[in-house]
């Protein structure tokens, strides 16, 4: 075991000389196991041993003599222990998840690598457990061998190896009274499953975790052939491979704000890309829209209509958010382009966001705003955010598109409307 051992971590290269490197243990054979091993190899390895234990208190007295045993085997042989605990609760994930979670904390808290002791098969029953509530590459990868300062040397050593070499070496263990029952999924198919499994190949634990390491490989290589500056056009996603597109789509996702992007995640952002809807909209988890701006997939989170904004006979309104400043004066001369119009209102002047139903007249002919602004190739998430400029019988102009020929004037005297960039002192 000890070869098997050593030739994981060089493999890995997981530790280097002077390394301090924490064992986290249970009390458990397959960590008490790591424990010696990285005991009698620490001279060799040239690292500073340590140990970790995390007490879940979930056992009672039992969690207690299992920390009560690991500072007892620690005392005895001069390993420096670190030791925290904690009451936990069930989270959306169930116990056992949440227990993990709080395990993991305390582990990657400590001031140096950490070893823990899944071996080949907590390897398999990992891949049989995604397997059965369905994965993909990434999880048919099982355990990962590192996860920055965390290191799993025994990946390629199965439970016989293990309590073969307790017995050899004559080192205590504990027995974990929750590995007995079959509440949680794992212990099912250890107890059940794997035994089946094994008849038709006493290695499937060494074939299960050879292969779960081989797959992880090759999601890595997908995963770096998925790297990307900028995500590609629509159009380039939709000629990529799917392995490609999927996990740039959750790269993006990711980059987007999505904490966790799920298959089904990735499998709408699929279908923003080949919608046939130039201006698809969906929403994902962590408060994150993603929006079709026609060739490109951007985050655009909804904005708000622009209130009613009223504007003066004579003088000047700032809109910061839009960066534009709206001046009204006497027209000199009839002006009418994108940004300046001429009109004779009747009553107030204001401006507004694009309703339902509005619609204008340009040379043309009459389109709705709404097919106008499609025409033009205005962002979805950017059309609430046009100024239309109106009076009490509807609409005189529309900002970046033009002035309504049905109510532009054709004589003085008339009101000036000029839309500015707005500038900011420097």
């Amino acid at each position: 075991m000890l070869n098997d051992l050593l030739r994981q971590l060089r493999s890995y290269d997981m530790v280097q000389p002077g390394d301090t490197v924490f064992v986290a243990v249970s009390g458990g054979a397959d960590s008490m196991a790591l424990l010696w091993s990285m005991y009698l190899l620490r001279e060799k390895l040239g690292i500073v041993l340590k140990a970790a234990h995390f007490n879940h208190h979930l056992r009672g007295e039992e969690s207690d003599g299992d920390e009560a045993f690991v500072r007892e085997f620690c005392d005895r042989w001069e390993i420096p222990l670190s030791v925290s605990g904690g009451e936990i609760q069930p989270g959306k994930k169930g116990l056992e998840a949440a227990a993990r979670e709080a395990r993991y904390a305390f582990l990657r808290s400590l001031p140096g690598k950490v070893a823990t002791a899944h071996t080949a098969d907590d390897n398999a029953e990992t891949l049989l457990m995604h397997l059965i509530r369905g994965t993909g590459l990434k999880g048919l990868g099982g355990i990962s061998p590192m996860n920055g300062t965390v290191i799993r040397p025994m990946l390629g050593i199965t439970r016989q190896q293990v309590m073969e070499f307790l017995e050899e070496n004559h080192i205590p263990h504990v027995e974990d009274s929750s590995n007995a029952g079959d509440r949680f999924l794992r212990n099912r198919l250890r107890h059940d499953i794997m035994p089946l499994l094994v008849k038709e190949n006493p290695r499937l634990a060494e074939n299960l975790s050879a292969t779960a390491q081989r797959l992880r490989q090759d999601e890595a290589a997908l995963a770096a052939l998925s790297q990307f500056e900028e995500l590609p056009t629509v159009s380039a996603l939709k000629e990529i491979s799917p392995a490609l597109r999927s996990r740039m789509l959750e790269q993006f996702l990711r980059q987007c704000g999505v904490p966790e992007p799920e298959a089904s995640h990735i499998a709408l952002a699929e279908r923003l890309v080949f919608s046939s809807n130039p201006s698809a909209t969906a929403q994902f988890p962590g408060n994150v829209t993603l929006c079709r701006n026609y060739d490109r997939l951007v985050n655009a989170p909804q904005t708000a209509a622009l209130p009613q904004i009223p504007l003066p006979e004579c003088g000047t309104v700032q809109l910061p958010k839009l960066g534009l400043r709206v001046t009204c004066s006497p027209a000199t001369e009839i002006i009418n382009t994108a940004d300046t119009f001429t009109v004779c209102p009747e009553g107030q002047l204001f401006l507004r966001s694009r309703q339902s139903g509005d619609e204008i007249r340009l040379s043309g002919g009459t389109k709705s705003l709404k097919k106008l602004f499609i025409d033009r190739k205005i962002p979805a998430a950017d059309r609430q955010q046009i100024p239309i400029l109106c009076d009490r019988k509807g609409i005189l102009g529309v900002y970046r598109i033009g002035n309504h020929l049905d109510r532009t004037a054709d004589t003085l005297p008339a009101v000036t409307v000029r839309f500015e960039p707005l500038q900011h002192d420097i």
